[in-house]
Formats: C-alpha cells, structure tokens, sequence
C-alpha cells in the first residue's frame, strides 16, 4: 500500500523549524503590542461573494487561484486568499467601525492555488495589520514604521521601501484608459498574461516580469501625471513623515497592488536574497473599502507579510532545544516514583523529560546525554526502596550524590545554578 503524501504546496512544519516560527510570532506579538494594535481571530473559511466584490472579480486571486467549493447547502465558500477582506467585514458585522476607530492584526494560513515556488506555497501564513477609521498620513507612516520595527527586531537586513500613490478612484480610471491607449499598439508584443490582463485588469500589467513588456513600459504613461490634488498632497505629507522619522524610501511610479480595493498609499517592503519572490511585506489605503462591503465611507489602511519568506530571511538566536533534567527509572515502582517527580519538576519551570518504557540504565544514560539535559535524574530498585533519587550532572565534572526525594526538585535546582544552567522558574 502506497503512502499517502502532503498535497502539493501545503507543507509540514516539523520540530526543529517550528522554533523558529514560534521565536517569529512572539516577536510580531510584541511590536503590534508596542503600537496598540489588538489581535482579531477570523474564520478560514468565507463566503465566495466576500472577495469577488471586494478583491475584484477580474483579479488572478479570485478568476484563478482561490480554492472555492460548494458547501453541502449548495452555498459557494471560500478558503480565505487573503485577511483584510474578512477583517472588514468581521469589523461590520460586529459594529467595530460605528463611531469608532480600530487598530487590529490578524495572523493565521490562507490559500491561494498557485504554482509552488520559494516562499510561495498554496497553504501559507500572513501576519497583518489593519488601521480603520484615520483619513490622514500619519497613520500610513505609523504602519511603515512598525513594519521597519519588525525588520529591526528579528535582525533582517533592512529591505528596501517601495512606495507609490494610486490616488482616488477617478484619477486611477483616467490614467487606466491612458495606458490602455497606449498599450493597444504594442497588443502583440506582449507576454500571454499581459494581453489578457489589457482587457480586463491593466494596471496589473505594470508588475510583469516579461523583459519585453517592460521594454514597452517604458515609454508608458505614468499615475502621477493623473494624481488628484488631494492624493497628492497626502502623498507628499506621507514622504515628509517619512523623512522626520530617517526612513528611507525609493518612489516605485511602477508598483501598484494587485487587489482593485486600494486607493492612494501602496508600498513594498523588498528584500534581496529571497529569489523572484522578493516582497516581504505589503500593504496600502483601502478607504472604499468598507463602504464596498456594505458600511458608511471609512478611510482605512493595513498591510500582510508572508512568515514563510519572514523566516527564510530572519537570523534569529534560537534557545536550545533541549530539556532541563531528563528523569531515568529501572523497575515499575521507580517508574511510578519518576512520573511524580518529573511532575514536581515541570510545576518548578523545568522542562524535564522522562523515559517512558522499559530500557536498562546505561541505555537511558545514553539517550540522556543525548539529549542535551544538564541533570540526570536517577530512580533505580535501590533509590525507589530508600525513598531516594540521584541526581548527576552532565554537563560538568561534579560527583554524582543522592537525595531524599522530597529534596530532589530543590537539590537539582541547585546542581542547574552552580552549573550555569538555571533556568527562569
């Protein structure tokens, strides 16, 4: 019988890299924290309506890759390609953004039916952070400084900031026809994805990796030409903030996003070394957004990271991962003694392991060593009779010495000091 494997581009995180996952969360924990931002819980699952409106019915994520079903009432659903989406909504449906203004991130997987690829996958993980309800640029570099604050904390070398205006919905119209205009003459000469997306999404042709429709974008019109007094003055609010804070940026007039609810403020954290994948982090104003979705105009701004190419590129300093004490028993009533003492340990903060099932002494003392425990814990016949434990360090050259085994959590206590290896408890 054949063995049944993972679907392809939904991966296994195994052991040895989960700690640097959990190292990865509890760090975007405390920055989001460090800017009163409050965590938000969604569904993985929405109904598909959700994002054709919201995300464009004309985009690659809804027209292609979003895995989408109908349920057993017949109803189509969705496993979320994205977070803000469903934010925005949970924000509506629970009265969060009536009279009120909300810092909120989100972190969890989402699915997308894409081409696998280097820190792309089917199944990934977004970090992301939303801010509702403020209409002027301070919040927009609020956002980017706690994203450069991330870089900073998990030790990334600084990527490089991208950063455009796609102005409000009028300018983004008058410039779309512009372009369209002008790439109608080169129609033959693009790639295949270019030529579909001149009849139905064309902004998004500006992001094509194709050498020759770049060459042919060169000459193309460009947003600012077609920027609204408002968005510009916002834009150039934004840079000075930006500026006051020594954050540095490169104006992209190239980079928009590839979801058709942003509007003015769009910026890319780009980092090198990540292969073609290089953005780790993107974001921008989607202030018809709620308004789209059912609610009263609300300005709003957020951004989503991908934690797959986050911790391809972090070089975080990983605790070892190795118990405190490994407890060793010989017999069934040492094996008794052992499962209390192993539990006296963990209530004092010790992360103790215990060799469960049958096994003679110096096989365990092995597997002790193994381990990286700093302290053997030994119950044999002779110490479970006495009422003793010995303990032993393996770590340094100290005699070995035995304890009655009410003393035994205070004396490895002790033993853990003296040799470096105390732990927080």
């Amino acid at each position: 019988m054949s063995v049944i494997q993972s679907i392809k581009g939904m991966n296994d995180i195994l052991p040895d890299t989960v700690a640097v996952w959990q190292r990865l969360e509890d760090t975007l924990k405390r920055v989001f924290a460090a800017y009163a931002y409050r965590e938000i819980r969604l569904p993985i699952m929405e109904k598909t309506g959700l994002f054709a409106r919201s995300i464009g019915e004309d985009t690659d994520i809804v027209g292609k890759e979003m895995y989408t079903f109908e349920d057993r009432n017949g109803e189509s659903v969705t496993l979320r390609p994205e977070a803000t989406a469903s934010c925005v909504r949970a924000g509506l449906e629970h009265g969060l953004f009536h009279n009120q203004q909300q810092r909120l991130w989100y972190m969890g997987p989402m699915f997308r039916h894409e081409r696998p690829q280097r820190g792309r996958y089917r199944q990934f993980h977004q970090a992301g952070a939303e801010a509702v309800g403020w209409p002027g640029p301070d919040i927009d570099a609020e956002l980017i400084a706690l994203s450069r604050r991330l870089w900073r904390e998990l030790e990334i070398p600084m990527p490089r900031l991208e950063i455009n205006s796609l102005g409000e919905v009028e300018s983004r119209r008058r410039f779309r026809a512009s372009l369209v205009e002008y790439l109608e003459k080169y129609r033959d000469d693009l790639d295949p994805d270019s030529r579909r997306r001149l009849d139905t999404n064309p902004l998004r042709i500006l992001d094509s990796k194709d050498q020759r429709t770049r060459e042919i974008l060169r000459d193309a019109p460009e947003l600012s030409a077609y920027l609204d007094n408002e968005s510009a003055g916002h834009f150039e609010g934004l840079l000075g903030l930006l500026e006051d804070m020594g954050i540095e940026y490169e104006v992209s007039p190239r980079l928009v996003r590839g979801l058709d609810y942003y509007t003015r403020t769009v910026f890319e954290w780009v980092s090198e070394g990540l292969g073609a994948q290089a953005t780790v982090c993107a974001g921008g104003r989607y202030d018809g957004l709620v308004e789209l979705l059912g609610g009263k105009p609300t300005p709003a701004i957020g951004f989503a990271m991908g934690l797959e190419r986050l911790v391809e590129a972090a070089r975080m300093e990983l605790p070892p991962d190795r118990p405190d004490v490994f407890v060793i028993t010989v017999g069934e009533a040492a094996g008794r003694r052992g499962m209390v003492l192993s539990e006296w340990l963990r209530d004092a903060g010790y992360r103790t392991r215990l060799h469960c099932g049958d096994a003679g002494l110096r096989n365990q003392m092995r597997k002790a060593d193994r381990s990286g425990a700093r302290v053997a814990a030994i119950i044999g016949e002779a110490e479970s009779a006495a009422h003793e434990v010995t303990v032993k360090s393996l770590r340094a050259n100290i005699e070995q010495f035995a304890v009655k085994s009410d003393g035994a959590v205070r004396a490895i206590e002790d033993l853990l000091a003296r040799t470096g290896g105390e732990t927080d408890a």
